[in-house]
């Protein structure tokens, strides 16, 4: 599997459903400028997927607080998109997503990121924290049981901003609020120096 992290992200013209409406010229390139959480999963009208979807939706205005747009992404068609969408939670639907999601029926993205399994034609549970330049920083992905932590999203995409706004490196189990330090010897034995001095008292 291709490891994308400080690479240009792979950029695409696809068909995408946003607000109910399909968009023929939907590209990653138009929110240059933004952070960008782009996830894969597998298929509309399954079981682990719609309960994703609804964690990043109850979770957008925090994304969007950060300067960052929530884009997922299947090989369904837009007219699945659309049928899921138009169907209530409480019946395994995605109503209510606001986001958008790309339709890769032609398998090209899930390729050019590496998240497609060839003999199933579905994607791995993908997601690539991408930077304002088009860079991408972070990168997970998980099998198709296995569901995904929007917290741990959240917590790398702070992390992402708290680096490019003090340079500062952020630490194991690092989250906003918690120390940093510089990315020297020195700065890393003044946080070991202070985790010790706060494990004592």
């Amino acid at each position: 599997m291709s490891v994308l992290v400080g690479k240009k992200a792979p950029d695409f013209k696809a068909k995408a459903v946003i607000d109910g409406k399909i968009i023929t010229d939907f590209s990653l390139d138009q929110f240059r400028g933004h952070n960008i959480i782009f996830f894969f999963y597998p298929l509309d009208f399954t079981f682990v997927c719609p309960t994703e979807l609804h964690a990043f939706q109850e979770s957008l205005l925090a994304f969007e607080q950060r300067n960052a747009k929530v884009i997922g992404c299947s090989v369904d068609s837009c007219y699945s998109h659309l049928a899921w969408l138009n169907t209530p939670k409480n019946k395994g639907g995605i109503q209510g997503i606001s986001y958008p999601l790309v339709s890769d029926i032609n398998k090209s993205i899930a390729k050019d990121y590496d998240v497609l399994i060839p003999e199933e034609g579905i994607a791995y549970r993908g997601l690539f924290l991408i930077d304002p330049e088009g860079i991408v920083r972070h990168q997970v992905v998980n099998d198709l049981p296995l569901g995904r932590s929007v917290d741990e999203a959240l917590r790398m995409l702070d992390a992402l901003v708290y680096f490019g706004r003090h340079g500062e490196v952020c630490p194991a189990n690092w989250q906003n609020g918690k120390k940093a330090f510089k990315p020297s010897h020195e700065g890393l034995e003044n946080y070991f120096a202070l985790d010790a001095k706060h494990s004592i008292n």
